[in-house]
């Protein structure tokens, strides 16, 4: 009979996580709205009305009423036909075009020269955030 220890086990598991292949990302491009009942949506052409979801920061930028009516690209996957989930505030998936260029969104508070990924305040000086869109994210 063998035996397994945890310690033999736990490199296991992490050899089968390691094996599974990430789920492809997909995008969606269109104009940022909401839904009827208020949730974030992308009126997507050939789609219609595409609901938005994600994490608590990413919903923060699709509901940043600065972004309202903008032409955004979101990264992310389809959890069906007319809901697409955002990927993580970490992963940068979400984008405006403006004059032909795709930019990363993100937030600058001019006083304390803090960029942030989700709109709010500064958590320095307690002053709002201004939205700050730029070509090139240099993490």
């Amino acid at each position: 009979m063998v035996t397994v220890n945890r310690r033999s086990f736990f490199p296991i598991l992490g050899l089968a996580a390691a094996a599974q292949p990430p789920a492809a990302s997909q995008t969606l491009r269109g104009k940022l709205t909401a839904t009827g009942a208020g949730q974030p949506a992308l009126e997507a052409p050939g789609r219609g009305l595409v609901a938005l979801e994600g994490d608590q920061p990413t919903l923060g930028v699709v509901k940043d009423p600065r972004l309202a009516g903008a032409d955004f690209e979101a990264a992310g996957q389809f959890k069906s036909d007319r809901v697409f989930q955002i990927g993580p505030i970490h992963t940068r998936s979400m984008f405006l075009h403006r004059d032909g260029k795709r930019l990363f969104i993100t937030y600058w508070c001019d006083l304390c020269a803090i960029r942030t990924y989700t709109p709010g305040i500064c958590w320095c000086c307690q002053q709002d955030t201004k939205l700050d869109p730029l070509e090139k994210d240099d993490r």
